[in-house]
């Protein structure tokens, strides 16, 4: 009879799971056959005659209707006064970068005369391709200018012999300056392979990677040196500018990188330019590895960091690329490998660090602009926290798109009741008592968000908690999983949602510390519409982040306890942010991801006044709050770049 009974379980348990995969690839292969529907239909508009004959008509259309957007969201003629003064403030905030932040004659002389404890010599390694003659001028020049002198230059040549006035000029510069080491190779053994035969007739303490067609700041080892001296640093890497026509004060873009972030830099390379590093992490293992020619530095960045003990980001913009054509800054697909080998240098970074069955894509900012998607290990439960008062269409809508669209079931829903008066609530929470999943918790106290969850996670049965609004709607059918991939990592903490008004402008894509009037926390890419890809790209990758709001927040229970839980003296505001701040000082990374998407329909449960009462109270939580973090909002953010105002979310430029 047991075995009977075990049997039926059995067959119970299967028949459960094979109806969910049913289920589940029938909603996949629905939702592809309506991509196919609208990519047919898209294409035969676009090879329209008529369709193609109009598109200048259509272009002048559009930029007219950007401009009404425009005046539309300055809002008055204030707010159109507003917008060109910020146009002004941009365009002042340019001379402190290109030849206008080279060193007047003082400062260089300062820099050449100053001796600190390392006078650490530094190997710039350059692989010679067929170079054109000015960039190499240009390139060499570069290096000659810098201000600190113990350095040396190595260069590798594998120019073919129509290119010999590479050999040329190189050895014309060498004989001027014998910090410069030139080698002619037998053959050109590609990128890799002509950089490791530059690492061979390195003799310095540090190793610098520099491609034959850039530009070096004047300053940019200068401060290296000082980093090496002030933090120990052994890899260290700066800011980057792209420039067209030979002129480095034509920026195409100005890269201002955030602090070393695993995360960003698994999805995307955003180390790049200027790496230099000691030599001691390089015991054991080549410089650049042939198998992943043409994403070689995203290899041995991913590999060197791991070993670095402290990585440094000088936030100054020390290096220029340049945008010609043939090169990867102008076109990726000038070299098409470069893709597979970035996405196999990503996957190997991975497997070392014991992850599998993951898989790597391209997102639609760019085809080295990666989406990772980790296994899911075992299926835990999670418990949905969301705190409740009055507001029955805000709840049931967010309740219902729960789940109705939700392709994770092993979930529970924990509504927070909190004084409500109304009989549409009560009525609406006798009908959720019949499901099963759903508890209805009753809170007696004054609104207190931190203290309502906090009482909430004491009753939570899940090995997850996901602390909700009531004012979201969910979009993504598999936001759950794309939270959980993360928040089941042991060294990550809170996992934050992409989060939209109702009209599909964002309201939440990462909290930054110190930005906004109050110079406590404001989220960036604010208002920003749902297509934008973002500050390089950055709306299409999962990334680190030092917080993100509590209105869609995944972590695991027992991180939620290890820190105390929500801090009850924030009663409204910053508890999220607090919250976060304590997982990051215990040692947690923090994570935004873009592909678990919601409507935030913000402030509506509870109120947007920030007037009164409300203006009072926020103003007393933003001073603790300011006291409580001092030393990290002093230190600045360190996933948000100190080039960037910090009186806007939109990573505008500081004056």
């Amino acid at each position: 009879m047991e075995a009977q009974n075990e049997q039926k379980d059995y067959r119970d348990a299967y028949e459960k799971e094979h109806y969910k995969a049913v289920y589940l690839a029938g909603r996949v292969a629905s939702l592809e056959d309506q991509v196919d529907d609208l990519t047919f239909r898209l294409n035969r508009i676009k090879n329209n005659p008529l369709w193609k004959a109009t598109g200048p008509a259509r272009r002048g259309i559009h930029f007219l209707i950007r401009q009404k957007d425009r005046l539309k969201n300055c809002g008055s003629i204030k707010g159109v006064v507003d917008k060109l003064r910020y146009k002004s403030r941009e365009r002042k905030a340019m001379v402190h970068y290109g030849t206008a932040s080279f060193p007047k004659e003082q400062e260089r002389q300062e820099q050449e005369a100053a001796v600190f404890d390392r006078m650490v010599k530094i190997s710039i390694l350059v692989p010679l391709y067929n170079t054109p003659r000015d960039y190499l001028k240009e390139m060499l020049d570069s290096v000659r200018w810098q201000t600190y002198g113990n350095w040396e230059l190595c260069l590798a040549d594998g120019s073919d012999d129509a290119h010999s006035d590479v050999e040329a000029t190189c050895r014309a510069y060498a004989q001027n300056d014998p910090r410069i080491r030139y080698r002619r190779l037998e053959k050109n053994e590609g990128i890799s392979g002509n950089t490791n035969a530059c690492c061979q007739m390195a003799t310095g303490e540090y190793i610098g990677l520099f491609d034959h067609d850039d530009i070096l700041h004047p300053c940019a080892l200068y401060e290296y040196v000082k980093a090496i001296n002030e933090k120990d640093a052994d890899y260290l890497y700066c800011d980057e500018a792209t420039f067209k026509n030979g002129d480095i004060n034509q920026m195409i873009t100005m890269h201002f990188k955030p602090d070393y972030a695993i995360d960003n830099l698994r999805a995307n390379n955003y180390i790049c330019h200027f790496s230099v590093f000691s030599r001691t992490l390089l015991e054991g293992t080549l410089l650049f590895r042939p198998q992943f020619d043409g994403s070689q530095d995203h290899d041995m960045i991913l590999r060197l960091t791991d070993r670095a003990q402290r990585i440094v980001h000088v936030p100054k913009l020390l290096y220029y690329w340049r945008s010609h054509a043939g090169s990867v800054a102008a076109d990726i697909n000038a070299k098409p490998y470069a893709i597979e080998s970035a996405r196999g240098a990503v996957a190997d970074h991975l497997r070392q660090h014991g992850f599998s069955h993951f898989t790597i894509t391209s997102t639609r900012a760019f085809e080295t602009i990666f989406k990772i998607t980790y296994e899911i290990l075992q299926e835990p439960l999670i418990s949905i926290v969301i705190p409740n008062r009055d507001h029955v269409e805000d709840l049931r809508r967010c309740i219902r798109s729960i789940i109705e669209k939700s392709t994770w079931e092993n979930y529970e829903i924990l509504v927070v009741e909190n004084n409500s008066v109304t009989k549409e609530i009560a009525s609406y929470y006798e009908e959720l008592a019949d499901n099963p999943r759903i508890r209805i918790l009753r809170w007696e106290g004054d609104f207190n968000y931190s203290a309502v969850n906090n009482f909430a996670v004491q009753q939570a049965r899940g090995q997850y908690l996901l602390l909700l609004n009531n004012d979201t709607q969910v979009i993504t059918v598999n936001w759950m999983e794309e939270l959980l991939m993360y928040a089941q990592r042991p060294d990550v903490g809170a996992v934050g949602a992409k989060l939209y008004y109702a009209d599909k402008t964002i309201q939440h894509a990462g909290v930054v510390i110190g930005l906004g009037a109050h110079r406590t926390a404001g989220h960036v890419h604010y208002l920003q519409k749902r297509e934008n890809l973002g500050y390089m790209g950055r709306l299409c990758y999962a990334q680190n982040m030092s917080a993100v709001t509590g209105a869609c927040l995944m972590v695991k229970k027992s991180a939620y306890e290890q820190v105390g839980g929500l801090d009850e003296s924030f009663a409204v505001s910053l508890n999220d942010v607090d919250f976060c701040l304590k997982l990051r000082e215990a040692g947690y990374l923090n994570v935004f991801t873009p592909f678990a998407e919601l409507y935030h329909y913000e402030s509506v449960s509870r109120g947007a006044d920030d007037t009164g009462e409300n203006a009072l109270r926020y103003n007393d939580e933003a001073a603790r709050f300011r006291e409580k973090w001092k030393a990290q909002l002093e230190a600045g953010d360190p996933y948000f770049n100190p080039n960037f105002s910090l009186d806007k979310p939109d990573f505008s430029l500081r004056v």
